[in-house]
């Protein structure tokens, strides 16, 4: 997943809000959706990254005892403005050269460590503010949930079978899914799922 500077329902525990030892334990490729903000159409080819919690683990519910786990979608760019790209220079502590902003694969970020920034949305939903890189000398536990890497651009059916239902409903409506199968697009612009960071439906 090569990224350039072109171009729920229920009601769930929260991470608590705060600075918290993290681990990117997943990467999603949703494609490239149509949307509209403020009555401009706009289009972006997103990815959703999750992060583990390995110090903050949820107390009740089906998943109690597990860690938390908190999720965010970017626009696949590394423009100057692209909120991806200040996340990954705030990340690695430096800013990109001019080599790396021509091509860099984001798959090198899974299973990076680092410290991320929880706060709440509108909806009082968990929200990814800020990641930093991680204080010298301290130390990650180890992950907990599996590693998810997924790309449209390098399709695995068995990766893509194993996504939530909520999550391949994304992929579905996009232009690439719809190039690979041959069908009309289904992605209309009033889709704004994949612009909200409320509603990553893991």
């Amino acid at each position: 997943m090569i990224v350039s500077d072109s171009g729920g329902g229920g009601t769930f525990e929260q991470a608590p809000v705060g600075a918290h030892v993290a681990r990117c334990i997943s990467l999603v490729d949703i494609g490239t959706h149509h949307g509209e903000y403020e009555g401009v159409a706009n289009v972006r080819h997103q990815v959703i990254v999750r992060w583990e919690l390995p110090n903050e683990n949820i107390t009740s519910g089906d998943y109690a005892g597990e860690p938390f786990t908190v999720s965010e979608f970017y626009t696949l760019s590394l423009g100057e403005k692209a909120n991806l790209r200040k996340v990954l220079t705030s990340w690695r502590g430096k800013e990109f050269t001019e080599d790396e902003l021509k091509g860099f694969d984001l798959k090198s970020i899974l299973n990076k460590p680092c410290m991320v920034q929880v706060g709440r949305n509108k909806k009082d939903r968990a929200k990814v503010q800020a990641v930093m890189s991680l204080p010298k000398g301290m130390t990650v536990p180890d992950q907990v949930n599996p590693g998810v890497y997924f790309s449209l651009s390098e399709f695995d059916q068995g990766v893509f079978e194993s996504l939530s239902d909520g999550i391949r409903g994304l992929v579905e409506k996009s232009d690439e899914w719809a190039a690979r199968n041959g069908t009309p697009s289904n992605n209309q612009p009033d889709h704004e799922a994949a612009y909200d960071d409320s509603s990553v439906p893991f």
